[in-house]
């Protein structure tokens, strides 16, 4: 672990009340031991990497339910979250470059990759039963009024 933040010197599955939901996919790369629990299973070149991918983040999911580790039923999240949000960008701009060289942001098309839009449609509905599922609701707000 590198001193970039206190986040990288946490092991969050011990210390679950250090946990901060952040907003969107804040912490993705920084949340251990879950990132490296979920990063290697996230893949969105495809539809069917897609499908493989958000299938075994919810599977992880649900053992971080079981488990009652909000964290990293949250992570989880994050990564469905970001599986939708980094492929439907690649399906807009084409090479997923939203800037260009200037810095400005490029007019999207629709859609520059329909396969990228085809493996951001099954993330948005994993990222979907996760947000909706009750007992993540439950977690969430656990969590919320601990802090």
């Amino acid at each position: 672990m590198t001193d970039d933040g206190p986040e990288y010197e946490t092991d969050f599955r011990t210390a679950p009340d250090e946990y901060e939901i952040g907003r969107g996919e804040e912490g993705v790369f920084k949340i251990e031991p879950y990132k490296s629990e979920l990063l290697p299973l996230w893949s969105y070149s495809d539809e069917d990497a897609a499908h493989e991918s958000a299938d075994a983040i919810y599977e992880r999911y649900e053992q971080y339910r079981d488990d009652g580790e909000f964290p990293g039923m949250d992570m989880a999240r994050k990564y469905l979250q970001m599986g939708y949000t980094r492929a439907m960008r690649y399906a807009k701009y084409p090479g997923g470059r939203k800037y260009d060289d200037d810095g400005d942001e490029r007019e999207p098309e629709r859609w520059a990759d329909p396969e990228k839009r085809a493996a951001a449609l099954v993330f948005e509905a994993y990222w979907k039963r996760v947000r909706e599922d009750e007992a993540y609701q439950r977690a969430k707000e656990r969590h919320r009024e601990r802090k």
